[in-house]
């Protein structure tokens, strides 16, 4: 049977989380935790979108709302919504409500589409009707069970003579929770063996560790047994960008990277990420940030002293 609605006067789950991830992240803005993929967040001030790479991972707010921004498309989320991503998607962050007394919180769990797959393999998981190909980000809906898996999950950093055990058995519930919550069709897109949309996430995958060398659409398409039309298509549909597009982004973030935490000179990091020109670098650089690279690294520069 599907899962129920959270009831809206029932919120001493959500407040059991928010005094979890208060204490873990007092004075910080993210924190790992000691359970492998979970992470927390922390923000105490409304934010202009910030550019970040969003893994596949369910990222629950417990307090304040935050959105993610793909292209044209929105993605505002709070504790009634989950935010749902299943391959690694350039994208941008923003904080829509926070404060110091009530700041913005939450969680990300990394997703292992393993546990999924095996989930599946072990049957009883009726595949959901609607397959077709459709964007790879989405907002689902927090029911009473996800939030008491997420709640038990987290009761662990207080337990961790337990951890070891049931962490690993929390997590695989989490994620037969997702496979049968609104969104599910978003993760059996990606599972489905031979499918457009797993064959994108391989040219993702060769994309994330080629980004330095010179993109060559019809030899991507071939290695992922795809036509350069249907790579283009399917690439465009999930992702809301072109192959060349993700790389651009892929070589763009890395340069800044390079520029802010290694010291390098624009040109410099421009030739380490896979540029040959320079002002092709800068103008890009403008697109994508806003600002020209000296003067976006000076601020940035200024706002993490």
């Amino acid at each position: 049977m599907p899962s129920t609605p959270l009831p809206l006067a029932d919120n001493n789950t959500l407040n059991q989380l928010r005094q979890i991830i208060s204490a873990h992240t007092h004075g910080e803005e993210d924190k790992n935790t000691d359970i492998a993929d979970l992470g927390f967040f922390r923000r105490e001030h409304q934010s202009q979108p910030c550019s970040c790479m969003v893994e596949p991972s369910v990222v629950l707010v417990v307090q304040g709302e935050k959105q993610m921004l793909v292209g044209d498309a929105r993605y505002p989320y709070n504790a009634r919504h989950f935010l749902l991503n299943s391959i690694d998607l350039p994208a941008s962050s923003q904080v829509l409500t926070a404060s110091p007394a009530q700041p913005c919180m939450g969680l990300v769990l990394r997703l292992d589409l393993r546990i999924m797959a095996e989930l599946i393999a072990q049957g009883g998981i009726c595949p959901p009707a609607e397959q077709a190909s459709q964007p790879v980000m989405a907002l689902g809906t927090v029911t009473a069970e996800l939030l008491d898996a997420f709640s038990r999950l987290l009761a662990l950093l207080e337990q961790p003579q337990h951890m070891s055990v049931m962490a690993p058995l929390i997590k695989r519930e989490i994620h037969y929770r997702l496979l049968m919550s609104d969104q599910a069709s978003r993760l059996w897109q990606i599972l489905a063996a031979g499918s457009h949309s797993q064959r994108i996430a391989r040219a993702i995958d060769w994309l994330k560790t080629h980004y330095t060398e010179p993109l060559r659409i019809d030899e991507l398409a071939t290695r992922v047994q795809m036509s350069s039309s249907s790579l283009h298509h399917h690439f465009r549909q999930l992702t809301t960008m072109s192959p060349l597009q993700y790389v651009k982004w892929l070589r763009l973030n890395e340069a800044r990277r390079l520029m802010l935490s290694d010291k390098l000179e624009a040109a410099t990091a421009a030739f380490r990420v896979g540029y040959e020109s320079p002002s092709q670098f800068s103008r890009e650089y403008v697109r994508l940030f806003g600002l020209p690279p000296k003067r976006d690294i000076s601020q940035l520069a200024q706002l993490n002293t």
